[in-house]
Parts: structure tokens; sequence; C-alpha cells
């Protein structure tokens, strides 16, 4: 159940609130991504410590390793990895765009080598819904067919409708499943066209879905062809529906979308450039391996009140990451992963206060500009 708030003025900013079995969630809101049910480099006890309200694991890769039977057997998906906050999982549609080497896509479902150890495997849309209904998710979505900008405008339209005919199946599935406790959220597609896109909100909003996800951006696309597409879709999305923008999640394009009308992130990018030696601040990202930090004895963000910034300088840190010490990646993930949590706050903040266009641009002109 999804219910707003407040929305604020001047802007399509919206404060939020999603409701699962598994606990409530405030929007707008950033999920970390636990890839193969886990959050690379943090245990389910720091992200419970830091504050996280939920996580998105992928189908695709569970599927694969350890198994469904498995994660099944030892009681569901929060039991298995020890979180027992809100879980979406991803259909695995992206993966399989991704594979495009190792893929091939028909009405029916879609053929891929695994990228594991080069198996073949064959999922159709009811295949996805049944992997995501033995994991026990909070939230599911169907299969869909992404495609990469920039994209031309027959094979888009060609791979909407097989989406939408997937969705279909899917919805179907799940109605029939009479599964308490878990919800279906569709997903909107369409590239870059705003007549296809169009298309795609009208009937998936016909299949009485939980929500909305927004997929087949950040694929390509430039910058102002992606707002614009959320500019598009916010307008004619009723506002009912939380939305949920699937694999997104640098600071400066979630503050855009947020303005945009967007409730809801995922995206490996926090833990990813933790792994890289970078750090995100207040002030723009902080690349700790540097050697101009070989004495710097500050903190990583003067303003942020994590363990870390807490207890370790970025002279330290660079050491770890430098020398290859596993607790670099982990403290730095771990800041990172609270700093993008308190980001989320601070944004929920503004829109409270109705002063989100205000933090916006104070936001941008220390980030851009570092």
């Amino acid at each position: 159940m999804f219910s707003i708030i407040k929305e604020c003025q001047n802007t399509r900013a919206r404060l939020g609130y999603f409701v699962t079995s598994h606990g409530a969630v405030e929007t707008p809101a950033f999920f970390p991504v636990a890839t193969q049910a886990a959050v690379k480099g943090l245990s389910s006890k720091e992200l419970d410590e830091i504050g996280i309200s939920g996580l998105l694991a992928n189908a695709y890769h569970l599927y694969l390793r350890p198994g469904v039977d498995i994660i099944e057997q030892s009681g569901g998906i929060h039991k298995f990895m020890g979180f027992y906050g809100p879980i979406i999982t991803d259909s695995g549609g992206y993966q399989v765009f991704s594979l495009s080497r190792l893929r091939k896509v028909s009405d029916k479902g879609v053929t891929f080598q695994s990228h594991i150890d080069g198996s073949r495997h064959f999922l159709s849309p009811e295949d996805v819904m049944d992997i995501q209904l033995r994991l026990g998710a909070n939230v599911i979505v169907p299969l869909d067919e992404c495609v990469k900008n920039p994209a031309d405008k027959f094979y888009a339209s060609r791979a909407l409708d097989r989406t939408l005919k997937w969705a279909r199946i899917s919805r179907g599935i799940f109605a029939r499943s009479k599964k308490r406790n878990v919800m279906f959220f569709g997903i909107i597609q369409g590239s870059t066209f705003n007549d296809l896109r169009e298309r795609s909100i009208e009937e998936i909003t016909s299949l009485d879905v939980d929500g909305i996800a927004i997929g087949g951006l950040s694929v390509g696309e430039t910058e102002n062809e992606r707002y614009n597409v959320l500019s598009f879709i916010s307008k004619k999305l009723k506002k009912e529906y939380i939305r949920y923008f699937m694999g997104y999640g640098k600071p400066i394009d979630i503050v855009e979308a947020v303005e945009r009308g967007i409730d809801l992130f995922d995206c490996i990018i926090p833990t990813r450039f933790a792994r890289t030696g970078t750090a995100f601040t207040d002030k723009g990202k902080l690349v700790v391996r540097n050697a101009s930090f070989a004495n710097d004895i500050s903190p990583l963000d003067e303003n942020c009140n994590c363990y870390v910034c807490r207890n370790f300088s970025r002279s330290y840190l660079r050491h770890l990451v430098n020398t290859k010490e596993i607790l670099g990646v982990q403290l730095l993930t771990y800041h990172n992963v609270w700093w993008y949590n308190n980001f989320m706050a601070k944004i929920r903040e503004s829109i409270r206060k109705n002063r989100f266009k205000e933090f916006k641009e104070d936001f941008l002109t220390r980030f851009e500009n570092s």
C-alpha cells in the first residue's frame, strides 16, 4: 500500500509512505542492491545499524546460485540472508539485456547462457514469476525486454509488445497464486518514445498493479532524453501509484528524478564506487586512494556522523585501500551506504518543509562544482 503524505510546492516531488508485510518505508527512498542476497561489504547487522529500510535482490542471479530450492528450504529470502525489511526482486530482464551475446529473446521467453559456467537456460515469464514467488520477496516484477538506446522505434515497439504480453501473463499467474503479503509492480518500457511510454502506462495500469517500475532508462540515452521521459511519465501516471526507478542512483540524477515525482530507487553505485576507493561526500566524490590524502587526518566528510567518519582518517582509509586490505572496502562501503541513506533523509525533510527546490539548488552547487 502506498499513500502520499505531502506534495512539495512548485515541483512534483512528494513525500510518501509505502507499507509492506516486512515494514514501512518513507519515500523518496534508496534501496541498496543485494544482487546475490548480500550487499557487498556489509552484513545485515550493519544494514540495520545504518537504518536501511529495504533492499533489491536479483532473481536471475539467485536462480543460478545458490538455486531457488535452497532459499525456499531456508524459509525464504529474508530468513536466508538475515534481513527482515522489505525486499524487491528484479526479474532478471536487465541482466538478460546485458548478456546480449549470450541470449536469444522470443515471445515465449529468453534462452541464455550462464555468465558463470556457460550452461544453457530458458526462462519464460511463467518461470520468472514462479522463481520470485518461491523466493518470498515483498515486491515482484514481471519479465521484461529492455532496449538499449539509441533505439530503433520499430524494434522498441516490438519489445514493448512482448513486455506487455509478458506482463499480462505474469499478472494472471500472480492472481492465481493467491499469495498474501506480496505486491506486483508493472514495468513501464518504451525507450525514449513518448507514444510508446504512454501505451505502456495505459496497458500496465489496466492490470490492477500495486505499483509502477520504470525500466529502459539509463541505458545509453542522453540526460535530457532521460529527464524528458521521466517528466512525461510523471504527467501521465496517476498520482496514487508508487514510482520505482529501477537501477538508477547517481546523487545528481536522484534529485532530478525526485523533482519529477519519482519515489523509489536502487543502484549498485554506492557499493561499487567503494570498491574502487571512492567515497561520496556532500561536496562531491572523493577518490581516497589518491596520493594527496596520504597525510590527511580529516574524516571523509566533516558533515557525516557515520562510524567511519567518527573514527578513521582519509590517510588511514587510503592506506587500507592501497594495501588491498578488505577492511578498506568494508569501511568505504559502510560510509557510502550511510551517506546515501542520510542523503535521502535530507531530501524527505526538504519536501516536508516545502524547501526541495532550495535543497536541490544548494546540493548541486556544492556537489557539481567539487
